[in-house]
């Protein structure tokens, strides 16, 4: 079965990957022939037909070339990370099921994969959504994959200011606070503080992630009204070494642990 191209009116990247597919097939080109111009396997190229995968710079550029396309799909790619794309929960949530390392800055909330139910419920009710509950499931329910009999290795680094933040309430926080201790004892889950006294650090320009897959590494940072995937690996090696950066002002996981305990058993 034929894999169809994303509808090009939901989204820039959308565009690009029906464009991809449509400029080949009317040059009579196979998915194999174009593959080996990229120096990539067939199944990238259908990857990035679906818009599953994002097309790169190098991979832009070399099109344009062959094609002799005036430079549409490298000016695609500027415009495309321009805007904000609508589709980016659908594809986060792919990649983070798909995972096989969870690497998560949060300099404000507990990430969502380490939220108590009560916890999450106070969040989104702050964000007013129409529809609570099924945000909430739907968000207690990405939790599954640390249940998987192979769940990804998360390592969390948090700012301590996450952690004396009563949302909810005292009630809630402390057992957000004993949660977030008891899944720190899993094999595999690293949880760590960074202290007021690290003073200004790169973690200030706010929350980000990254996703390790079969692929590769993918990156997410977060905004308000949704985020920004950044499959690039330029941008996301710089993301690998920001939170490495990050984790140099961290307390170790025993420190991490007592000052989570200590906090918690403060909180009335």
């Amino acid at each position: 079965m034929t894999n169809e191209p994303p509808d090009p009116r939901s989204s820039m990247w959308a565009w690009i990957a029906y464009a991809l597919r449509w400029n080949r097939v009317e040059r009579g080109e196979t998915g194999d022939t174009l593959a080996k111009t990229l120096n990539c396997a067939r199944s990238t190229i259908s990857r990035l037909e679906t818009g599953e995968a994002k097309l790169a710079d190098g991979q832009a550029a070399k099109i344009d070339k062959l094609w002799r396309t005036g430079g549409f799909f490298t000016i695609a790619l500027w415009y495309a990370r321009l805007g904000h794309d609508p589709n980016w929960m659908k594809s986060f949530g792919e990649f983070e099921r798909r995972a096989t390392a969870v690497y998560t800055y949060s300099g404000q909330l507990v990430p969502a994969l380490l939220q108590t139910p009560d916890y999450a419920r106070a969040v989104l009710m702050a964000g007013r959504p129409k529809d609570l509950e099924g945000t909430l499931a739907k968000r207690m329910g990405r939790q599954a994959l640390l249940e998987r009999p192979d769940p990804p290795e998360l390592s969390v680094l948090l700012s301590e200011s996450v952690l004396d933040l009563p949302i909810g309430g005292p009630a809630v926080m402390r057992a957000q606070l004993q949660h977030l201790l008891d899944m720190s004892e899993r094999f595999g889950i690293v949880v760590r503080v960074v202290p007021r006294e690290a003073g200004a650090h790169e973690g200030l320009d706010g929350p980000f992630k990254i996703f390790r897959v079969r692929e590769g590494d993918v990156g997410f940072v977060e905004a308000p009204t949704g985020g920004r995937l950044v499959p690039e690996a330029d941008e996301v090696r710089e993301l690998h070494a920001r939170f490495e950066r990050i984790g140099h002002v961290a307390l170790p996981v025993q420190s991490s642990r007592k000052l989570i305990r200590s906090l918690m058993e403060g909180m009335v």
